[in-house]
């Protein structure tokens, strides 16, 4: 096999395993500038291998830092790095007291950059404008299934139209055939409803499996949490769906969703108690109604230009694979450090994925309370 530039990389100085950027085959001759590799099995795209002979125990390292062990009697050079011949490992942490001096990027380019979102009261900046549902407990959640899918599909927010057409269509085919010709539909026609409210970007339902049954304590976590969302700067109303004697009783979730905004909480909160309705039917008609109208309001609130700096964006896994570390979240740490030196905020919403890199997280707390 002739080999093309670029086919592997090694990440750090200090690492014993090589990236393939491509696929390698069997027996291929693998030429880096710290030697020549004979590969002893094919080793696919993203896939590893061993650049030295390491016997068992012996610390695997990539980016600079110990990620596993070799645990079978030794691996070979030029052998795939397996689940078979690694298991996981890490380099041990503790916080070093030590002055991080962080070296904000050339953000001069992007000072006067502004962008488009809704400006609230209390003077966040949403980059979206939902309208959100919640229930007080787990009880309500079937009557929130039921107004999404009138909400969703009157509204113009469903995203299943085009597929309930072809599962008709076929339907349609079965009852007049007695089979489903599926190579005889050559389109897919999407139906989908135009939305009503343009400024109304969706209709979030935030389904759960609490707010009773459990503690008190469980309640007033569940209670904060859900004032959390409330106060979102993306969140332009709210309507709350309870039953009535749950633990999370609607008054307390109220108070909390005003100390969490300082007592500034000016959106619409709507409320409706199933144990104060007429009925289950009245409850959910009402719902709907009432939320319309306040949805109608909503639509006014138009985007408007906001700086760099009133941005605050969540960082999340969306699928890695073997490149995300060498490539989307070196790109997603830079843009965060600029969006930082510009003044605005970065969360980091998903801490399994810091495995291994716990000592460059504590490297850069400003002290060791954070």
């Amino acid at each position: 096999m002739s080999q093309q530039p670029n086919m592997v990389l090694q990440i750090h100085p200090d690492d014993n395993v090589l990236v393939a950027l491509v696929d390698l085959p069997q027996g291929a001759m693998i030429h880096h500038t710290s030697g020549t590799y004979t590969l002893l099995e094919a080793v696919p795209s993203k896939h590893k291998f061993f650049m030295h002979h390491l016997p068992q125990g012996s610390e695997i390292k990539m980016y600079g830092v110990t990620v596993g062990k070799v645990v079978t009697n030794f691996v070979q050079r030029g052998e795939r790095m397996t689940v078979d011949n690694t298991k996981h490992a890490a380099d041990p942490y503790q916080y070093k007291a030590t002055s991080y001096q962080w070296q904000p990027p050339d953000v001069s380019a992007f000072k006067h950059r502004t962008f488009n979102g809704y400006h609230r009261s209390n003077g966040t900046v949403g980059t979206a404008n939902y309208w959100i549902f919640m229930p007080t407990v787990f009880c309500e959640n079937r009557n929130l299934d039921v107004i999404k899918e009138a909400l969703h599909r009157s509204l113009g927010y469903a995203v299943t139209d085009k597929y309930e057409q072809y599962a008709h269509t076929l339907v349609q085919q079965y009852e007049a055939t007695g089979a489903f010709e599926i190579e005889e539909i050559t389109a897919v026609p999407d139906n989908a409803k135009k939305r009503l409210f343009n400024n109304i970007d969706g209709i979030k339902f935030l389904n759960h499996n609490g707010g009773c049954g459990g503690t008190r304590q469980d309640a007033i976590t569940l209670g904060r949490l859900l004032a959390a969302y409330a106060n979102h700067p993306n969140v332009a109303g709210v309507t709350i769906l309870s039953l009535g004697c749950q633990h999370l009783q609607v008054a307390s979730l109220i108070d909390e969703i005003h100390a969490r905004s300082n007592g500034s909480f000016d959106r619409p909160l709507l409320v409706f108690e199933q144990q104060q309705a007429k009925s289950e039917t009245d409850l959910i008609k009402d719902a709907i109604q009432h939320t319309l109208q306040h949805l109608a309001v909503a639509n006014q609130q138009e985007r408007k230009p906001a700086p760099l700096s009133e941005l605050c964006i969540g960082v999340k896994c969306g699928g890695s694979d073997g490149f995300s570390g060498i490539s989307a979240n070196p790109a997603v740490g830079h843009t965060a450090d600029m969006l930082i030196a510009l003044g605005g905020k970065v969360l980091l919403a998903e801490f399994p994925e810091l495995c291994g890199a716990e000592q460059q997280i504590l490297d850069r707390c400003v002290n060791e309370s954070v």
